[in-house]
């Protein structure tokens, strides 16, 4: 079958720029020839906690959350992946399984590429593993961030800069005015600010009640994001 043209890394806007221009052609068309192009649905698993990986995978559209489950059963969301990110990064580098799950927010396109495929990859090209290397600096520093969050503010503060950081990480390149939306269960951003869904609710409310945000089923819209970062600072 013919791979599509936007298949190819060379034409990935996510990852290319990143990632992988710092392959030569005939390189980056093997990796093309290698690697295996997924469409997932909305809530399909990717991987599971404590499974081996084989590869890595490149989002190219969608968005993944990165789960642990607790002793009481509940999702603990320990970080969302994006277009141009990559997840099962630290597994394949460390050899050890999975620590958390993996799952599709959305429907989601991304790209598996085989631990052995990446492995050559980091070997050939020094630079390639530099600017892995800084990803993975980057989600250390992120997971510092949430731990000094959820120990010094109140859940009021932590559900606003949930809400900009997750507006900025969804729409990355959104033009002022656009009216884009987050997606999200109420059950997942109590996940996320360490509080339970019912007070993720009442906090909402009074987001809206102040004009804020506006709430139309599970989408939140952002209409006040200066006021919102406010609130973040507020500690």
């Amino acid at each position: 079958m013919k791979r599509q043209k936007d298949h190819t890394c060379a034409h990935c806007q996510a990852a290319f720029g990143q990632f992988f221009s710092h392959l030569n052609p005939e390189d980056l068309e093997l990796l093309n020839d290698h690697k295996q192009v997924l469409q997932l649905k909305k809530g399909q698993v990717i991987f599971r906690e404590g499974q081996r990986a084989q590869g890595v995978y490149c989002i190219r559209e969608g968005a993944v959350k990165v789960f642990r489950e607790g002793h009481d059963g509940r999702e603990l969301i320990t970080r969302f992946v994006f277009p141009g990110e990559f997840v099962g990064l630290k597994a394949i580098i460390s050899g050890a399984p999975y620590v958390a799950s993996a799952m599709a927010m959305e429907d989601s396109s991304m790209c598996f590429i085989s631990k052995n495929d990446f492995y050559q990859i980091m070997v050939r090209y020094p630079e390639f593993t530099r600017v892995l290397a800084v990803s993975l600096t980057k989600m250390l520093e992120e997971a510092e961030e949430r731990m000094i969050s959820l120990a010094q503010k109140p859940v009021k503060e932590r559900l606003a800069e949930t809400l900009l950081f997750l507006d900025r990480s969804f729409h990355p390149h959104a033009l002022n005015g656009a009216k884009n939306y987050l997606n999200l269960s109420r059950y997942d951003l109590a996940n996320i600010i360490g509080t339970a869904p019912e007070t993720v609710t009442r906090l909402l409310a009074d987001f809206k009640d102040h004009h804020y945000i506006t709430v139309r089923g599970r989408k939140i819209y952002l209409l006040n994001p200066w006021e919102l970062q406010r609130i973040a600072n507020n500690y």
